[in-house]
C-alpha cells in the first residue's frame, strides 16, 4: 500500500482507513451515474453523424500508429481561434471518434475544432502518454495550416484529458486551457485498481501530478460538475486555488447540477457555460 495520506475527505472516511473497494469507488466514475451508458451512447451515435458529414480531416496521423491521429474540423477562416479536444477514459480507455460531436459547440462561432487520439495504457506508460500530445501539438503548429487550423490554440479535455489538459498548457503553441472535471493529484491511484493499468512510479507521481508542479502562467479554467464525486471536486478546487496563489489567470467553474458525464453537454451547446468559458480564455 502506498504510504500517500489524501488530505481530502472521501465519503467513506479518511482515505488512510478506507477498505480497497471504498477507495476504488472514490474514483469510480461509472457507477456514480446511473445512466453514464446512454449518456456515452448518445454522444457516440450523434459523434458518428457528426464525423459522416465531416470526411475530409479524419484520421491524419501525426506519428506512427492506430490511435495517435487527429481529427481536424476547420472554420472558414484559418487564422481563426481553434479548440483542441482531449477526450478521457482514465488514460485506458475511450477515443476521439466517440465525443467529435463536442464541435457542435464552437464552430457555430467561427471556432476550428481538432481531437487529438493517443495510445492507451498499459501499452504505453503515462510518461510515453503526456509526451504523445506535446507531440501531437507541436504536429499541429507545424502542420495544422496546411489543413486550414492556423489560429491559436485552446486546448481543453475531460477527465484523464482533464489532467492532459494541464500537462499540455506548458506547451509553446497553446495560448490557453480548459480543464472538465480532471484528476490532478496521482497519488491516490496507485491504491486502486485503475494502477493495475497505469503501473505509476514514484516519479511519474511526482512528475506528472499537477498539483506538485510549478504553476504555469497561461489562462486556465478548472471546471467540475456540482455532483462529482468529492476527489475530483477536491482535485479541482485545489488546483484552482494554488493557480491563484500563484496569480495565474482562469476561473473556478463549478458546473450546478452536472456530473461526470452530462457536463460536457455544456460544451456541445454554442450558448453552454463551458463553450463560453472557451471563449472567454483567449480574451
Amino acid at each position: 500500500m502506498s504510504s500517500y495520506l489524501s488530505p481530502r475527505r472521501a465519503p467513506h472516511g479518511e482515505w488512510a482507513y478506507m477498505t480497497r473497494q471504498e477507495r476504488d469507488l472514490a474514483y469510480n466514475n461509472t457507477l456514480s451515474v446511473a445512466n453514464t451508458a446512454e449518456i456515452q451512447a448518445t454522444r457516440a451515435e450523434a459523434s458518428a453523424v457528426f464525423r459522416a458529414t465531416r470526411p475530409a480531416g479524419l484520421d491524419i496521423a501525426y506519428a506512427p500508429g492506430e490511435r495517435t491521429k487527429w481529427d481536424l474540423f476547420p472554420a472558414a477562416e484559418p487564422t481563426s481561434p481553434c479548440l483542441v479536444f482531449i477526450h478521457g477514459g482514465y488514460w485506458q480507455r475511450g477515443s476521439r471518434d466517440i465525443v467529435s460531436v463536442l464541435a457542435e459547440g464552437v464552430r457555430p462561432l467561427g471556432w476550428s475544432a481538432a481531437f487529438i487520439g493517443y495510445d492507451l495504457t498499459p501499452q504505453v506508460t503515462l510518461t510515453q502518454l503526456v509526451a504523445q500530445i506535446h507531440a501531437g501539438l507541436d504536429w499541429l503548429v507545424e502542420h495544422g495550416p496546411d489543413y486550414g487550423v492556423a489560429g491559436p490554440i485552446v486546448v481543453a479535455g475531460h477527465s484523464a484529458g482533464g489532467h492532459l489538459t494541464a500537462m499540455a498548457l506548458s506547451h509553446p503553441g497553446v495560448s490557453a486551457g480548459l480543464s472538465i472535471s480532471g484528476v490532478f493529484e496521482l497519488g491516490p491511484l496507485r491504491d486502486i485498481g485503475l494502477n493495475d493499468a497505469l503501473r505509476l512510479t514514484d516519479d511519474e507521481v511526482a512528475e506528472l501530478s499537477p498539483l506538485r508542479l510549478p504553476v504555469v502562467d497561461k489562462p486556465m479554467g478548472i471546471a467540475y460538475g456540482t455532483e462529482e464525486l468529492p476527489a475530483l471536486i477536491e482535485d479541482s478546487r485545489r488546483l484552482h486555488a494554488r493557480r491563484a496563489d500563484a496569480h495565474a489567470p482562469g476561473p473556478l467553474i463549478p458546473v450546478v447540477g452536472a456530473n461526470h458525464f452530462n457536463i460536457l453537454d455544456e460544451l456541445q451547446k454554442p450558448d453552454g457555460i463551458l463553450t463560453r468559458a472557451v471563449l472567454d480564455l483567449l480574451r
